[in-house]
């Protein structure tokens, strides 16, 4: 019997921290990922490396945070926020995820430093650190644009908090965070999440896990 070759899974995620539904997306993606690598022929032995990259859904945020609710009061007009809020509470609860929408908001290209600061260290690291900044800022009502904030999620995540502040007082990673914005917004992309596979396939939005799964079998057959 012949075995399925192995096969290792490129995935770029474009995100910004501020994005509901980039956390959303993210928290299915690991959902899929799991179901593949149980279920799928094969899916045990393929790897998955997970890479993240910046976007500014917002580039008008002030540099420092203002409360949620009233960025987005001015921007939709406050029915519709609770609209929206509502509908977005009752989607991540089946993703683990409790929306509080009572943080503050606002330029993110300091978070996107951090996750700069993470990848430094390995995939798996920023990852984790994306995971805490998500939660930090969603579900524990911070400041997105808090060095406070910042240090917490990335020491959480397994960085030296004094490596962290240095590497925030610092400036490091904008120029990085700088040029990765400006390939997406060439390259088109308008919203996030937006998940390239193998450079070839892709999930735009936080899509239901077997739309991940469809995906991962077309670029099985692919490789």
């Amino acid at each position: 019997m012949k075995l399925p070759k192995m096969t290792n899974f490129n995935i770029k995620v474009i995100s910004d921290p501020i994005c509901p539904f980039c956390y959303l997306g993210k928290k299915r993606l690991d959902k899929a990922i799991d179901v593949y690598k149980r279920v799928y022929p094969g899916g045990a032995n393929d790897t998955f490396t997970v890479s993240w990259s910046p976007f500014y859904l917002d580039p008008s945020l002030p540099k420092h945070g203002v409360p949620v609710q009233q960025r987005m009061a001015e921007r939709f007009g406050a029915d519709r926020v609770e609209f929206m809020q509502n509908r977005l509470r009752m989607m991540g609860q089946p993703d683990g995820i409790n929306f509080t929408f009572s943080g503050k908001i606002g330029n993110t290209r300091d978070a996107h430093r951090l996750i700069q600061l993470g990848k430094t260290k390995g995939i798996e690291t920023q990852n984790r650190v994306v995971t805490e900044l998500f939660r930090g800022y969603f579900e524990e009502s911070g400041d997105i644009t808090s060095h406070d904030l910042l240090t917490s999620a990335g020491e959480k995540a397994g960085l030296d908090p004094a490596e962290i502040k240095k590497w925030l007082a610092e400036g490091k990673g904008g120029q990085e965070v700088d040029r990765e914005v400006d390939l997406a917004y060439r390259a088109g992309i308008q919203g996030v999440p937006n998940f390239t596979i193998n450079d070839k396939f892709t999930v735009d939005g936080a899509q239901d896990v077997q739309v991940f799964l469809e995906e991962f079998v077309k670029a099985k057959d692919a490789a």
